[in-house]
């Protein structure tokens, strides 16, 4: 069976030259695009992708937020992060998102191929030291008061969003039914003022690691 792959890139000529390198493949068909997160999130389900080769700059909601949401309802879904920009900050987020890779534009055709590939089967392309080191913030010394009214509990499953876990994996992992951790997700996200998941951890992660607002508060 191919690799099925779908395309999200706000650049019409971009999708048009990713989907001439990936039918060039016998074991890659591309079954769907989207130039916007909108369009990606009402094409990607019924399509049923392997792997979705997402834009990180988009209009609007960005390709990071895309993964995020898909992964929340296609947890077997493999997300490539693509961009033009080296930006720590995205990388950051990504990880978060639970992609399962982040490359530059600038790759080649055979190594994106490749890629592809190695996802598909199971593989991550962010290096571990990275992963390591954003679950390493996320557990720094430093607490913030919106982290210190958490309960342990909801401190926990927060981590565990952080590694990019749907509801239904946290529950699996916690033993706990899938609607107590939405609620427990719905709790802490009202108590540290946030409405999305990924808000929430990365404010988590900049304030363990003591860069937040350090300047605002010189100020």
């Amino acid at each position: 069976m191919p690799i099925r792959v779908f395309l999200l890139d706000d650049h019409e000529i971009v999708r048009r030259g990713l989907r001439e390198l990936f039918e060039a493949q016998d074991d890659l068909e591309v079954v769907g695009e989207a130039s916007n997160a909108e369009e990606a999130m009402t094409r990607v389900p019924p399509t049923r992708p392997d792997v979705a080769i997402l834009d990180v700059r988009l209009p609007g909601t960005s390709g990071i937020e895309v993964c995020r949401d898909l992964r929340a309802t296609m947890p077997d879904l493999r997300c490539l992060m693509l961009t033009s920009f080296a930006d720590d900050e995205a990388l950051f987020s990504a990880i978060l998102a639970g992609a399962s890779g982040y490359l530059l534009k600038q790759i080649r055709g055979p190594e994106l191929v490749t890629a592809v590939r190695r996802v598909a089967e199971g593989q991550s392309l962010i290096d571990p030291a990275l992963t390591a080191g954003v679950m390493e913030r996320l557990r720094g010394k430093h607490e913030d008061e919106r982290i210190a009214r958490l309960s342990p509990q909801e401190r926990r499953i927060l981590d565990l969003i952080a590694e990019g876990k749907t509801n239904r994996q946290i529950g699996t992992e916690m033993y706990l039914a899938e609607k107590t951790v939405k609620n427990y997700v719905s709790n802490l996200l009202a108590k540290m003022g946030f409405s999305r998941r990924t808000e929430a951890a990365v404010y988590a992660a900049r304030v363990k690691s003591g860069t937040h607002d350090e300047q605002s508060e010189e100020t």
